[in-house]
């Protein structure tokens, strides 16, 4: 996006680009001031269409002349009144010398400048054909204006005269090759033209022609002559391309008239030259896309190389501007800015109109020339001060004019014309009308005495009345002396009182102006760093910009992580809930089997109990006799019934089991909510210190921990467990208890399994079967050895052993 002061759409129409851009610099042209006007814009984007026009709707610069004309026709001084001098400068002629100068004109063969009231040229009758009448307010009347025109082009970083008088054809430059037709002596190129410098240090062509324009219609011939010596060349961009920047130069001289009214003053002080400069500048192009070679190649070379010097002096002057600095701009680089070096340091006023071309082929360097264009909006150049008024009293034309016209009526009325001197004649005349009349002076007889006393008394009343005239006139002049004396001191008080507001006035605006130089230096300051924090601020931008993006990614990805990982848990969760199902049910069946196995072997155990309690309780008086292995094969022993359980029996002595860890010192941790068993086989740990609660004390004494912890079994019974650690001395002093083993105890009720009882009658065969498991030595076969730790069951293993 790029920001300009004005943009006009592909439909508007050239009024409206005049009103806006060209009418203010015809307006400051004519008040003296000079004007500069860039068309500028990538090949084929419509520079030329601008500045000259199409048939039936001109461009700016025949509306620039019409304006000017309009302005200025009545204004007009005759030819050769103010002469152009080879140094840029004006000089002013008085009427004979200008009269001399038309009838040498006029004598000469050469063709005479075009004048308005020749028939056109239909080529370009329709361009300057404009109804709009637009003209500038507030003209001086009392100045007389001469308009002069020059047309130059800048080819090929030289410069040639478009409306110098020469046989002209295709230029061919210095470093032609050898088949020129200038080396022939056939061919005459144009001469190029230099630039000079003033004494007001103004640079102008040397040597250019300067053509005197009295109307629209002259001007704009002399500008279509110029234009048809104008170099174009086809190229891929455009089929008539122009091939070099032209420049079209309107001077406006204008000088006050004298204090009649009549002439143009002949102070050469009192001139003004101004003048508004027309450019049209060659097209920015690309060569590759052009596809020029050769001749159209260099040019187009020249072409970019000017242009790219126009940029980097306006570049340079914004650089000084903004940031204080005292470059130097390469003005000489180039003819096109060393031409116009004055605009670009504050003498005039500078206007560019940039075109455009929509095609989607221009794009880039439609964007190059944008922003060039828009960076040459921020360079503003001093202006010059105002020239000083000539100090004439305004309004003497038309005062002039006014009594040329009341005295051309009276003398009509009073019939024929009559010279000045005639005029003062008749009003002596009217005066001494009011002197008494003369009588008559002829003598005609000696003796007349009354004709001399009569005439001596009325030249004696003559005389009187011419004394109290002259008195009263000496009268009236000494009055007027004096009001003179007083109006001349009035106006010196005046005078200095307005001295010394304007010295107050004057130290105010120093004052003002130190603080508005201050104030620019500081709005400089703060515009430069503004700048610097603006492309921080973008730098800052670009980094939070990728960081956010950075952040975005991180967060998709553990988004997408974190679904992952659900999707994992989920699977996990599955799978864990179908293996622990699985082993659920696998150890449900595992723990039925093995209880109906432990079922079994404790059913066999209270049964050998139990025999071996009937056979320990059973009162024998003799050693029954031990039959044989060989008679118990051949007759089977009944099986007798399990003896009733003896009253009275005497108390079974408690047998404690030895623990396998005797020989150490231990503490015994029993807590108070234990509650004894009361079975055959308790553990007995000797050396032990037995204690409610764990004690620092107690485990300083002893190098073992054993820990009783009991609870309910699954089948209702108490299950005792002894824990088992080593106890270990820490570095701050204290004690820690490292646990090794754990050894469980469990107890099973008898009842809990269905008893073999013997019927009342026995079956024989069923008694032999069963004797095996009456039978003393056959129930005393099998030894009952109590070990800890056994995998099949709680602290005890069997072993069944042939005796």
């Amino acid at each position: 996006q790029y920001s300009f002061k004005e943009v006009f759409g592909t439909l508007v129409v050239q009024k409206k680009v005049f009103d806006v851009v060209a009418k203010p610099l015809v307006e400051d042209l004519i008040r003296g001031k000079n004007g500069l006007l860039f068309t500028y814009g990538v090949t084929g984007s419509g520079k030329t269409h601008t500045m000259t026009g199409s048939p039936g709707d001109g461009g700016l610069l025949p509306r620039c002349l019409d304006m000017i004309f309009n302005s200025i026709g009545s204004f007009q001084a005759r030819r050769f009144v103010f002469k152009l001098d080879d140094k840029n400068g004006v000089d002013v002629q008085c009427e004979v010398d200008a009269l001399l100068e038309r009838q040498k004109r006029d004598a000469t063969p050469v063709p005479k400048t075009p004048s308005g009231k020749r028939q056109m040229d239909p080529e370009f009758a329709d361009m300057i054909n404009v109804q709009d009448h637009c003209k500038v307010e507030e003209v001086d009347e009392d100045n007389v204006y001469s308009v002069f025109v020059s047309y130059i082009e800048i080819y090929n970083n030289y410069i040639y005269d478009l409306l110098e008088e020469a046989p002209f054809e295709l230029i061919k430059p210095k470093w032609n090759n050898p088949n020129t037709p200038g080396r022939n002596g056939d061919f005459v190129p144009p001469q190029s033209k230099i630039l000079r410098e003033d004494q007001n240090h103004n640079m102008y062509v040397a040597g250019c022609t300067e053509v005197e324009v009295k109307s629209t219609e002259e001007a704009f011939e002399v500008f279509w002559k110029g234009q048809k010596k104008r170099r174009i060349a086809n190229t891929q961009l455009n089929r008539e391309s122009s091939r070099s920047h032209s420049v079209f130069i309107i001077k406006l001289a204008q000088a006050p008239l004298d204090a009649d009214g009549d002439n143009v003053l002949q102070e050469k002080e009192q001139i003004t030259l101004s003048q508004l400069s027309l450019v049209d500048l060659a097209g920015s192009e690309r060569t590759n896309r052009t596809k020029a070679e050769g001749n159209r190649l260099r040019e187009a070379g020249n072409i970019n190389q000017s242009l790219m010097t126009l940029r980097t002096c306006i570049e340079v002057l914004r650089e000084n501007q903004m940031y204080g600095t005292n470059k130097m701009v390469p003005y000489r680089d180039s003819k096109l800015t060393h031409l116009f070096k004055n605009y670009f340091d504050g003498e005039g006023k500078v206007r560019m109109i940039v075109c455009v071309n929509p095609k989607a082929e221009d794009y880039e360097e439609s964007l190059q020339v944008m922003r060039f264009a828009e960076m040459t909006q921020e360079v503003e150049v001093a202006r010059p001060v105002d020239r000083p008024l000539c100090g004439l009293t305004p309004g003497r034309r038309f005062r002039n004019q006014a009594f040329r016209e009341e005295l051309a009526r009276k003398l009509e009325i009073r019939g024929g014309p009559v010279n000045g001197e005639t005029e003062e004649q008749s009003t002596s005349e009217i005066f001494l009308q009011n002197f008494p009349p003369l009588p008559s002076c002829e003598l005609l007889d000696v003796n007349d005495d009354q004709t001399l006393p009569k005439l001596i008394e009325v030249l004696e009343k003559r005389h009187k009345l011419r004394q109290m005239l002259s008195e009263e006139f000496a009268k009236n002049v000494l009055a007027f002396k004096t009001t003179l004396q007083e109006f001349d001191s009035s106006l010196m008080s005046k005078e200095n009182y307005v001295q010394g507001k304007l010295s107050e006035k004057e130290k105010t605006i120093a004052g003002q102006k130190t603080e508005l130089e201050r104030l620019e230096k500081k709005i400089k300051t703060l515009e430069y760093k503004i700048e610097i924090l603006e492309k921080t601020a973008t730098i800052y931008e670009e980094d939070k910009r990728n960081l956010q993006q950075e952040l975005e990614s991180k967060s998709q990805k553990l988004q997408r992580q974190a679904s992952d990982k659900r999707r994992l848990e989920a699977r996990l969760q599955g799978m864990v809930a179908e293996t622990t199902m699985k082993w659920e049910k696998e150890c449900e069946r595992r723990v039925a089997a093995k209880q109906l196995e432990m079922q079994n072997k404790l059913w066999v155990k209270d049964e050998k109990l139990k025999q071996l309690k009937a056979i320990v309780t059973e009162p024998r008086n003799e050693k029954p006799e031990r039959p044989s292995r060989e008679r118990d094969r051949e007759k089977p022993v009944q099986r007798s019934v399990s003896p009733p359980a003896v009253p009275n029996a005497p108390p079974v002595r408690l047998r404690h089991r030895r623990s396998r860890s005797a020989g150490e010192r231990w503490v015994d941790h029993k807590p108070p909510s234990n509650l004894p068993t009361d079975t055959v086989m308790q553990p007995h740990v000797p050396h032990a210190i037995t204690v409610a609660a764990a004690s620092e004390k107690a485990l300083a004494k002893c190098d073992k921990y054993m820990l009783t912890h009991q609870e309910l079994a699954s089948d209702g019974e108490i299950e005792t467990k002894l824990i088992k650690g080593d106890v270990f001395k820490t570095r701050g002093g204290g004690q820690a208890v490292q646990f090794t083993e754990i050894e469980t105890l469990k107890q099973e009720s008898p009842t809990s399994r269905k008893r073999r009882s013997s019927p009342s009658h026995p079956d024989p065969a069923e008694d032999a079967a069963d004797s095996e498991w009456t039978d003393v030595e056959t129930r005393c076969s099998v030894a009952v050895e109590m070990r800890a730790g056994s995998a099949l069951g709680p602290g005890y293993q069997h072993h069944a052993q042939p005796k």
